[in-house]
């Protein structure tokens, strides 16, 4: 039985897209930032496919095809956007300004705790990716000879992490400006982060998936040039 389950080619998907379904019932439910719903959709995961006794390779032969959407739903996060196109156009040196700002110090702080916990090369340039979304971040982190596996759950962590802590965040801090909000979570927190800021308003979901493209383009040329300090 176990066999037939895991060789199933709509096993991994059906079990991945259940699992995350759970989770925005719980997060609708309850309410709170913690129950992320990505997290809780890997936790049910892990927890079947233990149970269960099968393999992550056979559940990741079906369950892969999902991430060829992933490029696909990135382009069309440009709507929201568009919506807003006049709100980038006033904006534009300070959108510009905050995206340069958080990729940079994506980069230095990566290389400065590298460097803390004596990191070898291959390890900094696996999380040098790790606020840009996972189709970019994979690229990256092969292209410079990091550990892709790792360079994509570091992206994941970074997301829910980032989704989890925004609203706390921006509560300390006193950021209340839209454009500001969308913005951070958009640089720091990509894919995931935009889903976070889409649920605060449109002008946060817009800015944020500006925020995605440009950071992930400035990250392609940053990282480049910051693999060879470590």
């Amino acid at each position: 039985m176990k066999e037939l389950i895991s060789g199933s080619l709509f096993f991994g998907p059906a079990l991945s897209l259940l699992a995350y379904e759970a989770g925005l019932i719980v997060k609708r439910k309850f309410k709170l930032a913690i129950l992320n719903p990505l997290l809780i959709a890997t936790t049910i995961i892990i927890g079947v496919l233990a149970v269960a006794g099968i393999e992550y390779e056979k559940y990741n032969e079906s369950a892969k095809y999902i991430s060829y959407f992933l490029t696909p739903a990135t382009v069309a996060l440009a709507v929201p956007l568009y919506e807003q196109l006049s709100l980038l156009k006033k904006h534009f040196a300070a959108v510009m300004s905050g995206i340069i700002a958080g990729v940079m110090a994506s980069m230095i702080s990566i290389l400065l705790l590298s460097k803390l916990f004596g990191l070898t090369h291959e390890q900094y340039v696996t999380l040098l990716p790790k606020s840009i979304t996972t189709a970019i971040g994979m690229g990256v982190s092969e292209e410079m000879g990091g550990i892709v596996t790792i360079t994509v759950a570091v992206i994941i962590i970074t997301g829910i992490v980032g989704g989890i802590t925004a609203e706390f965040v921006y509560m300390i801090f006193r950021i209340t400006e839209p454009v500001a909000k969308g913005l951070a979570l958009g640089t720091s927190a990509h894919a995931m982060g935009t889903s976070k800021a889409m649920e605060m308003g449109d002008v946060e979901g817009a800015m944020s998936s500006l925020a995605i493209a440009v950071a992930g383009l400035l990250t392609v040329v940053a990282a480049s040039v910051f693999a060879e300090f470590l």
